[in-house]
């Protein structure tokens, strides 16, 4: 069933689908980053990383600023309270599921302990 999502959040998901980007996301929580030093840290060409934050500043988690030559990278704006909104929807709906499944298999091993019971009894 295909539903209806926001852009940005297909960007946000789509940014945070990459190994790297997430890493990218996690330096800048300690503290801001030229995109030499991010480069750097994950041995890669500054062409790649650069790639790597422009996707991530698309989605609105990172943002650049341009000093001279130097570009430093600090967490964007974006909050994720949407993405987490979609997050908490399923995660529900799967606790549900779970719960659901659950309970069918309390009651299936009640039911071979009874049938165990009888067939003992007899």
């Amino acid at each position: 069933m295909v539903q209806y999502s926001a852009p940005h959040v297909d960007a946000t998901f789509a940014a945070l689908s990459d190994a790297t980007r997430r890493g990218v996301i996690e330096a800048l929580m300690g503290q801001d980053a030229t995109i030499s030093e991010l480069a750097e840290r994950f041995h890669m060409t500054l062409t790649g990383m650069k790639k790597h934050v422009g996707v991530l500043e698309q989605a609105g988690l990172v943002a650049t600023q341009k000093v001279g030559r130097v570009r430093t990278c600090r967490l964007g704006a974006s909050r994720l309270e949407e993405e987490m909104q979609w997050m908490e929807r399923y995660r529900k709906m799967w606790a549900a599921r779970f719960d659901a499944l659950d309970d069918v298999l309390v009651d299936l091993k009640q039911r071979e302990r009874t049938d165990g019971q009888r067939r003992d009894k007899t």
